[in-house]
């Protein structure tokens, strides 16, 4: 296997060691680049387990991968787990400015997963990569909210 750089060794052990509260990154042990990443859905956000039956639920699976020229550009990342957002698309790709054109080599890994987790607590229908989501967002938040509500049921166990 090819050394990795420093960096991402350092990154990858503070991870391990001083995980984000709700956030779980876990390198593949076929790739060090690769991650396997769980987040689970912020309290008061559509996207929390459900705490009236005490099960955690509210929980996101995706991968993060980082290319041959990180730091100088975004790890890759998306859901595996579906999720009803304005933000994220049906193959779980994700709209957010620091995984493209706000990428600086001064953020980390840890970064990057604290703004998806900070994305769940505020969708921003105004800057949608699932434009149908984001219509139903504008049109009928409630609505919009309950159907991610009930995504999340189903899909984030």
């Amino acid at each position: 296997m090819n050394s990795l750089p420093k960096r991402i060794i350092k990154e990858t052990e503070r991870l391990v060691k001083e995980p984000a509260p709700g956030i779980s990154a876990t390198p593949n042990e076929e790739n060090l680049r690769y991650f396997n990443v769980v987040i689970t859905g912020p309290v008061d956000s559509p996207f929390q387990g459900n705490v009236s039956h005490h099960k955690s639920g509210g929980v996101f699976n995706l991968e993060l991968f980082l290319t041959d020229d990180y730091p100088m550009s975004a790890p890759k990342v998306r859901f595996l787990t579906k999720i009803y957002h304005p933000n994220i698309d049906k193959l779980g790709r994700i709209c957010l400015d620091i995984l493209k054109d706000k990428w600086s080599p001064a953020l980390q890994i840890r970064t990057v997963l604290l703004s998806i987790q900070a994305l769940l607590s505020a969708p921003n229908p105004d800057d949608p990569l699932a434009n149908d989501v984001a219509e139903h967002w504008k049109s009928n938040e409630k609505d919009a909210i309950q159907t991610a509500k009930e995504w999340t049921r189903l899909y984030a166990a």
